[in-house]
This record gives structure tokens, C-alpha cells and sequence, in this order.
């Protein structure tokens, strides 16, 4: 099984305890407050959403996807940084057989946050992952991440330390 690197990194005004209580640990309850045209709900099929937990995305009827599972398998509350792995959907991927994704949420100078993404596509035996075929999943997360720092801009009170 080959693998497949991506890193991406985003900025924002933000504080970086913010980013990370709305899109990790309140994720199940932020995110489809911030996102109602894409997001339905976010609930835990197993665990509290500590490691191991398993949390499911469901989506917006009309779009390509219904859901995702993700498993948990670190929230490091103090560090800011989490990393989970995408094991299913309801649609079945050709070429991927898994991706995990590792997310550090850091202070920037000047105020507002840095969040660095990393993303393994770990590729079914026979197949190769080509860039264009990644660029989906990349701006499904850059559209999360710029949807869920705009409704923390405007709710102030939303997710504070």
C-alpha cells in the first residue's frame, strides 16, 4: 500500500483555542450551527470523542456524499492537536483505502491562529493517487475551516476559552 502526503496550512484571526474547541472538541455541536447548508449533524457512534471514539459526519441531501465516519485516535487538549482517520462513507473509494489527518492549532505572531493539516492517503494496492484527484478532499477542508472562522468573527461569544 503506497501512501500519499499532503500538508496544508491556514491562517486566521482567530485564537487558536477557538479553532480548536469549534472544529475538535465541540465539533459535534459547532460545526452544523456553522455550516447548515452542508452539514446536518455530528454525533458519536461510539466513545465521548476522546480517542477511539467514532464520529460521523452527515451531510446535506443533494450533494456527492451522505456521510463520513472518522475514527478519533488523539485530542491533545493541552498541545492543541488532533489526529483522526476517515474509515468510511457511503460511497466506496476506488483508490483509497484509508486517510489519516493529523491537525496542529498554533499561536500567531501578532495575534489569531496557524493551523497546520497533514493528510496520508493511504492508496489501495495497484492504484496511484494523482494531485487532482486530491484536490477535492483539500477544498472540502479549506471550506470548512474559512466557513467555521467566519461564524467565530462574527459570534464572538461562540466557543471562548
Amino acid at each position: 500500500m503506497a501512501v500519499t502526503s499532503y500538508t496544508e496550512e491556514f491562517t486566521s484571526t482567530v485564537s487558536p483555542v477557538r479553532l480548536f474547541k469549534a472544529l475538535v472538541t465541540e465539533s459535534h455541536v459547532f460545526i452544523p450551527k456553522a455550516v447548515p447548508g452542508g452539514i446536518k449533524s455530528v454525533e458519536f457512534l461510539e466513545g465521548d470523542g476522546g480517542a477511539g471514539s467514532i464520529k460521523q459526519t452527515n451531510l446535506v441531501d443533494g450533494g456527492k456524499l451522505k456521510f463520513m465516519k472518522h475514527r478519533i485516535d488523539v485530542v491533545d487538549v493541552e498541545n492543541l492537536y488532533t489526529k483522526y482517520t476517515l474509515i468510511g462513507c457511503d460511497i466506496e473509494f476506488e483508490k483509497v483505502e484509508s486517510v489519516v489527518s493529523e491537525i496542529k492549532f498554533e499561536a500567531a505572531p501578532g495575534g489569531g491562529c496557524v493551523c497546520k493539516m497533514t493528510s496520508e492517503y493511504h492508496v489501495k494496492a495497484g492504484y496511484e493517487l494523482k494531485v487532482e484527484e486530491v484536490k477535492e478532499g483539500k477544498l472540502r477542508a479549506s471550506g470548512l475551516f474559512k466557513a467555521v472562522e467566519e461564524y467565530l468573527v462574527a459570534h464572538p461569544e461562540e466557543c471562548c476559552a
